[in-house]
């Protein structure tokens, strides 16, 4: 065993309490992401889905809708999301309490890697 998995295996599991997952969209594409971000909130009644920002908000470099949700439906919201995006690039990070890691270190992309402003965590 390598020294890079046995540090990796001492770190201490952060503690999750939900997740969010950002919906990015374009003008173009501002329907298609608004009927994949209300047909989430149908599909799971727990999801609450924010407001449609026609801006860049926060980190985020795109127009984007977030998802919130517990942590326990995360095993049903990324695959589902995975099948719906229809090519719209979806960002997942967990709630962990360290928003810079949360979105650094912990997370999830669905489509193109987009670049985040992190200097707001900082």
């Amino acid at each position: 065993m390598s020294d890079n998995n046995v540090s990796s295996a001492a770190k201490p599991q952060p503690v999750i309490a939900g997740y969010h997952s950002h919906v990015y969209f374009d003008a173009h594409t501002f329907e298609q992401a608004e009927s994949l971000c209300k047909a989430a909130a149908a599909q799971f009644p727990e999801l609450i889905m924010g407001r449609m920002h026609q801006r860049p908000v926060g980190p985020h470099p795109d127009w984007s809708c977030q998802l919130s949700y517990p942590r326990d439906l995360l095993n049903d919201v990324l695959p589902w999301l995975a099948v719906h995006r229809d090519g719209l690039v979806i960002f997942t990070h967990p709630l962990s309490g360290d928003d810079l890691r949360d979105h650094r270190d912990y997370a999830i992309w669905m489509g193109a890697v987009r670049p985040l402003d992190l200097s707001i965590f900082k």
